[in-house]
């Protein structure tokens, strides 16, 4: 089974269906997973999904704030939403992919807190919050069975970007959120809870400057390409073969009011071993 995924924080679903339309007419998604949909699931944009071939639907919405939904072409059913750290924000919803051929793959969405803009859980509640979140997400990962033969797939916008590479200046940014060295230990051990696979980094080397987020500050964002790597697509071990090729869809960022982040989109084979 051949399927395309798509993660995306758009950064408002109603006000920028649009660009989302034009780039399932583009890259042809079957499966797309967004963030920061800002909006309570009675106010999802539902019908228009459906009307450009989206008939399943699981939402885990927030009025104005927060929020993910998973949209697929492919059958799929909801698993569960979790709040790992009691906020009792929507930021995480599973669903498993029923199509013949899956195999019981499960699809996590996450957006993971920002953390504000000091990096000390002493002043800022907003980092300690991102803090535990990560490590609720940890301990998550420790505590599923079945590791090696689990297939999970796992996506969002992760809020940190964990390389240097991930980040347009590495010395400039080590003490700017996103990248200090606490929240980049938090996620290594998110990534070691479960062996998770760090799809974009085997497809694009580790040596290589890759971002997803360009700040909406800069006037020309290409010119000063200040930007970082904070949206991602993991793999279970048991899949780790099934991500066939990977893009980063950065033209979307110069479309009309855009969001600050750009779709990554990954194509998978679920009969490649």
């Amino acid at each position: 089974m051949k399927f395309k995924l798509a993660t995306w924080n758009i950064n408002s679903v109603r006000l920028r269906l649009g660009l989302i339309e034009r780039f399932v007419e583009t890259y042809q998604p079957d499966v797309l997973c967004l963030q920061e949909i800002k909006c309570a699931n009675g106010s999802f944009p539902t019908k228009a999904f459906r009307s450009i071939g989206f008939e399943h639907i699981e939402l885990n919405g927030q009025k104005a704030y927060h929020g993910v939904a998973t949209i697929s072409r492919l059958p799929i059913e909801r698993v569960e939403t979790r709040d790992f750290n009691g906020s009792g924000d929507a930021r995480h919803i599973a669903v498993r992919l029923t199509a013949t051929g899956a195999r019981n793959v499960v699809l996590h969405n996450f957006y993971v807190p920002a953390g504000g803009d000091v990096p000390d859980v002493n002043v800022n509640p907003k980092f300690a919050q991102k803090l535990d979140y990560l490590t609720a997400m940890a301990r998550w990962g420790e505590a599923q069975t079945n590791q090696d033969a689990n297939r999970m797939i796992l996506v969002g916008d992760l809020n940190v970007a964990p390389l240097e590479t991930d980040v347009w200046s590495h010395k400039q940014l080590l003490k700017v959120v996103s990248h200090t060295p606490v929240e980049v230990d938090h996620m290594e051990k998110v990534q070691r809870a479960h062996d998770w696979v760090d799809v974009m980094r085997r497809h694009i080397p580790p040596e290589e400057k890759l971002f997803t987020w360009w700040s909406y500050r800069a006037k020309d964002w290409r010119a000063s390409n200040r930007g970082r790597r904070l949206d991602h697509i993991w793999v279970t071990p048991a899949l780790s073969r099934t991500a066939v090729d990977l893009q980063v869809i950065e033209e979307a960022r110069d479309w009309e009011k855009p969001s600050d982040h750009v779709p990554v989109l990954a194509s998978f084979d679920l009969s490649t071993k």
